[in-house]
Formats: structure tokens, C-alpha cells, sequence
């Protein structure tokens, strides 16, 4: 390592390698101390930006949730018989478990990405990518479908209309209102929210006293429990059950946008929610409707139930919150793709031009218009038969649930230290990811051919984030590629080659910084192999921020010196900082080294640590 000259020794270390884009140079040393004399730049997008309260976050997530009302109960009357209710019982009782689990790592890792997050910050990116690849899938499943069923709902009214123009309107509509503001938006998800409680409420009273003065039916298809094995009764009315949970996971991807504590809300609202309706509206299905009957009317159950229990009025109110409620579950997957791929596109997972934002509303118009794009074309390329989609939504969203279970487990193991508001006990922990696991294998048992059309769609996706984490390799293999094809056109290879050099040299360049407590040899070194591991920048800044001088560690300096030298392919700078460490030195130095927030990193904080990790704009533990 260099000295405080700021300028790299050259020497015969390219002998490590035939390419001189291969070795960033020697590591240098020097310190600053004016950070704190300037005014700390604003974090990337921090603009005037109003915050989601605890009515607009619940009511995004919320319209997703609670859909599942309208197809639950049928999917799990098929498979469960009169052992239905009991099935949505337990699922909701999973969905407890699962609200300290989202609490835990929400209060811990107050960042957009959910799964994504938890993993980015207790594992590496490649297995976080994982993650955002079921996401995303979801996330496109979820849009698709509801906007078709929707639209479905709405031919019921509207005879003749057409069906796939109008669901590629709904995307439209839903893609220009997000680009318009996410405020707005959830404004939106308020009123579609409300009247779908406010429906659902009044089919669940005018049905229970139809069932109170005529219990029949009810009675008829409980005489029939004997006929169900309850073992197996249960098992796949539990799987199927699964899917009236869906949307759980959608608050924790734009956690960034809602206000303090609010998170932690939603939670409490959804599983409410879940908790009172989905049971009861199975119960008072299997008083309105014979058993028999629950396959013809699988996608209208609702509406059937309305019409047995108070004629056409009840069954067209209904149809209509069917269609604005699927609308609002649309609206919840714009919502959570856009905090989820800008999260993924600050990490380099995704071409930097998505974080781009419109003047007017500072909105990422191009995360909305690509994410209305691929809906479309996938709508387009099934002719509609959105049935395609249902594996790849049941699989992508149960494997989102279990992964974050496990960044969970992970976040207790190597992040102990790290405060947090909330703790989901391992109990709950073991026991909510059997059962998630367990409603993966009851659904893969029910539809075998799950597996194939999910691989499908799941292996296009992770081949798109895997050309982005792999892109520095990709680029180098051309290069040897180029090198060795084009021998006969020199000049127009020299051009090409010194493009592509720049490329590989941009991305290596590319500067991290790791923010060091002290000269612990073994944690430097555990840093240094995290980069290299992780990301493709080849430059690591070591910053320890001090207060005086006698705070400066002795061998921090001759520790990085050492590491410098065994990693050839890494380029080590230290840099010492006067001021206190905190969001406003972060600010600062972020603004001066010209190094993103989110590529700066930190070992876990202890519990007396004075600040919340969202205060710090993103900074990655690694540690």
C-alpha cells in the first residue's frame, strides 16, 4: 500500500495477469478533514417525497390479500369438503407466525426489497437474486391475473366486451396512475379497500341470517365430513388454502415509503383481515351452496352466494367489488415492483437507466412502462389462458414466504447485534417455514405440472439478473473471443478492443467503501474477501472515522497493507476520517468520493448503536 500521495506505485505486478485491466494498482492512504465543514448532500431521489400513513399502506397490500376471498373458498371446498373452514383457519394461523417473522426484519432491515433485502444483508447477492427472481415473478403473476379476472367479472355486466384489449386498458391505467405518484396511488387503494370490506360485510351478514333461518345446506354438507379422509382433507385443503395469503409479502418491498411504524400495521391489518373473512366466508359458502355444486361456480362462488341469499342486487354488488377490488391487486404489484427493481438496480442487479425519474412527478417512469411490457407480452403469448401463470404464482409466492423465513434464521445467526423493534421467536420460525414448505409440496401433489411451466418463467428470469451479475465475465470472454477472431482486421479490432477494455475497466473501477471499526486483521480480511466475492468493483476504500488523533488504530494501515498484497486482483485504499460517524458523514463522503450510499458498507452494528439503519441511506451489512 501506498503512502498519503493519492497516487498509485506501479511494479511488476502484472505479472499476475496477461491484461493490464486486470490489475487495479496499488492501494493508497490519506486522510480528510474537512467533511464537516460542508453541508451533507441530499441521498439519491430525496426529493419532497410524502410518506404512506397506515390507511394507504394497508389498503395496497390489502387489496391484494383480501381478493383471495373471491376464489379461496371454492379452491379449498374442492379439496377440504366441509373441512374448509377449519383449512383457512390454520393458514391464517401460519400467517401469526409469519407476522413476527416480516416484523423482525422490517424493524432490523427497514429497507425496500423484502426477501431480497433479508438476504442481500445476511448472505451473498447471487443468493439474494434468487429471491427477487420469485418476486418478480410474482409480482408479474399477480398483475396479469387479477387484471384478467377482473375484466372477466366485468364481461358478466358488460356482454361482449373484450376481454384481453380490456385487461391490457386496466395494466395501462394502473402503469399511468403509479407513474403519476405512488400518494396518489394509495389514495386509489383507500377507496377501492373500503368498499371491498364494506361488500364483504354485507354478503357475510345477509348470508348468515339466511343461514341462521334456513341451515339446511349447511347441514347437508357437514353430514358429508365422513366421506373426507381428515388427514388428507386437510393437508390439501391447506395448500390450496395458501394462495388466500398471497399479497403478505408485498408491504415489506416498499417499506422505504411508509412512514415510521407503519410497517409493522400493515402486518396486523392484513392478517386481520385474512383472519376474520376467509374462514368465514368458507362457512357461510358451505350454508348457501351443496358441496356439489362448489366446481361450477369456482369463479363466481361469491356472487352465487349473493344471489341464493338476496337475488340480483347482491350478486351484481358483488361482480363490481370483484372487478375494483382485482383492480387494486394490480395496483399492489406496481406498487411492489417498483420499490423491489429500484432496490435491485441500486445493487447493480439491473441496468442502471430503470433508477431514471420523470421532472415532474419523480416517479421511475421506466421501471412502470417495462414491468406494463412484460405484462402484456405475457398476456399476449398465453392467448389469455391465464391458468398458464397460476403455477408460476403459487410456486413464486410460497418460495418468497419460505425464503424470507430463512433470511430470517439467518438475520439471528449472523446479525445478532443488530437492533430491532420486534423478535419472531425460532419456534415460530421452524414451525411457519414447515408449513409454508408444506404447502409448496400439497400444491406441486395437486398440479404436477407446476413444476414445468414454473421452470420456465423462473429460468428466463434468473437469466436476466444473471447476466447483470455475470456481465464482467461476459465482457471479458468477448474480449478473449474478439482477440482471437479478428486478427485479420487490426485496425477495426484495435477500435473495438479498447471499447470493450474501457467497459471492463469501468465496471472494475467502480469504488466500494468499507467503513472500519478498528485493525482486526481477521474482519479486514473477511471484508476484503466479501467484495471480491460479491462485486465486480476491484477498488476497496477502508474508511475509519475518528475523533482524535490518539483514536487512529496503530496497524490498520500495515493490516490493509498486508491484505493489499495477498488479493493482487484487489486494490486496497485506507482513508482516514475526521468527524463522527453518522448519516451526515456518510452524506458527505458519499458526495465527495462520488460512491453510491448502498456501495458502502458496515459490520453489524451493536444495540447501542445511535442510529436506525434506514438513516444511513442504504448502507449494507456484510459483517
Amino acid at each position: 500500500m501506498g503512502e498519503s500521495t493519492g497516487q498509485p506505485r506501479r511494479g511488476d505486478r502484472h505479472s499476475f495477469t496477461d491484461a493490464s485491466w486486470e490489475f487495479p494498482g496499488w492501494g493508497t492512504a490519506e486522510r480528510l478533514t474537512d467533511l464537516s465543514d460542508s453541508a451533507p448532500p441530499a441521498a439519491p431521489g430525496a426529493h419532497a417525497v410524502h410518506k404512506l400513513g397506515a390507511w394507504k399502506s394497508t389498503a395496497i397490500c390489502g387489496n391484494d390479500i383480501t381478493s383471495s376471498c373471491l376464489y379461496v373458498s371454492a379452491l379449498c371446498a374442492l379439496q377440504a369438503g366441509p373441512y374448509a373452514p377449519l383449512a383457512l383457519a390454520l393458514v391464517a394461523a401460519v400467517l401469526y407466525l409469519f407476522r413476527g417473522i416480516y416484523g423482525e426484519v422490517g424493524s432490523a432491515l427497514p429497507l425496500n426489497g423484502g426477501a431480497y433485502n433479508a438476504l442481500l444483508n445476511t448472505t451473498s447477492k447471487s443468493k439474494a437474486a434468487v429471491a427477487a427472481c420469485l418476486t418478480l415473478l410474482s409480482y408479474i403473476a399477480t398483475a396479469v391475473i387479477s387484471a384478467n379476472e377482473a375484466m372477466h367479472y366485468a364481461a358478466h355486466m358488460v356482454h361482449g366486451l373484450p376481454i384481453i384489449a380490456a385487461t391490457i386498458a386496466l395494466l395501462g391505467l394502473f402503469a399511468l396512475l403509479n407513474v403519476w405518484g405512488i400518494s396518489e396511488s394509495g389514495a386509489v387503494a383507500v377507496g377501492l379497500f373500503g368498499f371491498h370490506l364494506a361488500t364483504l360485510t354485507i354478503l357475510a351478514l345477509v348470508c348468515g341470517a339466511v343461514v341462521l333461518q334456513s341451515p339446511e345446506v349447511l347441514r347437508a354438507n357437514w353430514s358429508l365430513a365422513g366421506q373426507y379422509d381428515p388427514v388428507k382433507a386437510l393437508f390439501f385443503g391447506f395448500a390450496a388454502a395458501m394462495l388466500g395469503i398471497s399479497g403478505f409479502e408485498s408491504s415489506a418491498n416498499f417499506i422505504e415509503e411508509q412512514q415510521k411504524g407503519v410497517f409493522r400495521l400493515t402486518l396486523r391489518n392484513m392478517w386481520l383481515a385474512v383472519a376474520v373473512f376467509n374462514p368465514l366466508i368458507s362457512l357461510l359458502s358451505l350454508g348457501m351452496v351443496p358441496l356439489a355444486q362448489f366446481g361450477a361456480h369456482k369463479e363466481g362462488l361469491l356472487a352465487e352466494m349473493g344471489h341464493r341469499a338476496a337475488g340480483g342486487w347482491l350478486s351484481a354488488l358483488v361482480s363490481v367489488d370483484a372487478v375494483l377490488v382485482l383492480s387494486g391487486a394490480v395496483l399492489t404489484s406496481y406498487v411492489g415492483v417498483t420499490g423491489l427493481v429500484r432496490r435491485l438496480t441500486l445493487d447493480r442487479c439491473l441496468p442502471q437507466v430503470l433508477l431514471k425519474e420523470n421532472g415532474w412527478r419523480h416517479t421511475n417512469h421506466w421501471i412502470i412502462v417495462l414491468f406494463f411490457t412484460l405484462c402484456c407480452s405475457i398476456l399476449l403469448v398465453s392467448g389469455g389462458q391465464v391458468e398458464l401463470l397460476a403455477g408460476v404464482y403459487t410456486l413464486s409466492f410460497l418460495g418468497v414466504m419460505l425464503l424470507f423465513a430463512a433470511g430470517n434464521m439467518l438475520l439471528k445467526m449472523r446479525r445478532a447485534k443488530l437492533p430491532r423493534e420486534e423478535k419472531a421467536s425460532w419456534g415460530a420460525l421452524v414451525l411457519g417455514g414447515l408449513a409454508v414448505a408444506m404447502g409448496i409440496v400439497g400444491n406441486l401433489l395437486l398440479n404436477p405440472e407446476y413444476v414445468r411451466v414454473f421452470g420456465v418463467y423462473f429460468g428466463i428470469a434468473v437469466l436476466a439478473i444473471g447476466v447483470m451479475l455475470v456481465r464482467l465475465q461476459i465482457l471479458a470472454v468477448l474480449l478473449a473471443m474478439l482477440r482471437a477472431a479478428v486478427t485479420g482486421f487490426l485496425r477495426w479490432s484495435r477500435y473495438v478492443n479498447i471499447r470493450l477494455v474501457r467497459s471492463i475497466r469501468l465496471v472494475r473501477g467502480f469504488r466500494v467503501i468499507y467503513f472500519s471499526k478498528g485493525d482486526n486483521l481477521e474482519t479486514l480480511n473477511n471484508a476484503a474477501r466479501y467484495v471480491m466475492e460479491n462485486e465486480h468493483s476491484k477498488r476497496l476504500i477502508v474508511v475509519h472515522v475518528y475523533g482524535s488523533e490518539e483514536e487512529i488504530p496503530p496497524a490498520l494501515a500495515e493490516h490493509l497493507r498486508t491484505i493489499d498484497k495477498i488479493y493482487p486482483s484487489l486494490r486496497i485504499d485506507v482513508v482516514f476520517v475526521r468527524g463522527q460517524f453518522g448519516p451526515d458523514l456518510i452524506g458527505r463522503l458519499s458526495e465527495r468520493m462520488r460512491v453510491p450510499r448502498n456501495y458502502m458498507f458496515i459490520g453489524t452494528p451493536g444495540d447501542r448503536f445511535p442510529h436506525n439503519l434506514a438513516e444511513l441511506g442504504g448502507v449494507r451489512l456484510i459483517i
